[in-house]
């Protein structure tokens, strides 16, 4: 016959739990308990004690209990955090880096007024703008993924090449985006920055 051991974790049911270390004691004597009784199946025997049988069910109720708090804790805390955000197609990849992109060149052909420095083509522009997800700012760089910079120059003709060209218009004369390129900078957070110099000619 399996040996019982309900008396041997009854000082542990009928005691008040009042340290963490104390309720992990009482729940491995209640997990052993728990492990005699399916180990015994049908040949379990309750103790002969009254008391003993009623301190062995506090004890199991107590360890159930206890498994119910940790339950909970773990589904407020599954449910408290943040939700992954849902992988994008390709095709809503493109939508919105097409956004992104459209934006900013408004942008940027926002600030191309005329300026004494146009005539040397080096008046600046700086557009700041913001991209939460990281795979659409990669998609918009042709990345292949999320950017693994922070801050990264483009030549005027890699930038076009990727955002069209830019061109801005004042009474006399179109403005470009001059030879010096592109700067741009990334930040985790979503925000991005775009810098750089136009002028009134293309040539280097």
């Amino acid at each position: 016959m399996p040996p019982k051991r309900a008396s041997a974790a009854n000082a542990d049911a009928d005691a008040p739990v009042r340290k963490r270390g104390r309720t992990s004691s009482a729940d491995a004597a209640a997990k052993a308990l728990v492990a005699d009784i399916i180990d015994a199946s049908e040949n379990y025997e309750l103790p002969e004690n009254d008391d003993n049988i009623a301190a062995t069910v506090k004890q199991l109720a107590r360890y159930a209990r206890s498994l119910e708090e940790q339950l909970a804790s773990a589904d407020k805390a599954a449910a408290q955090a943040p939700a992954a955000p849902a992988q994008k197609t390709p095709e809503q990849l493109a939508v919105a880096a097409e956004k992104i992109r459209k934006a900013a060149v408004a942008g940027i052909k926002k600030q191309m007024s005329w300026k004494p420095s146009c005539k040397t083509n080096s008046a600046k522009f700086v557009y700041d703008g913001v991209c939460a997800d990281p795979e659409v700012f990669g998609y918009l760089f042709k990345l292949g993924g999320p950017p693994k910079w922070k801050m990264k120059k483009y030549t005027r003709e890699e930038f076009e090449d990727l955002f069209g060209e830019v061109k801005g218009a004042v009474r006399y004369n179109a403005l470009y985006i001059s030879s010096g390129g592109v700067n741009v900078r990334w930040s985790e957070t979503g925000e991005f920055k775009l810098s750089g110099s136009y002028g009134i000619s293309r040539s280097v």
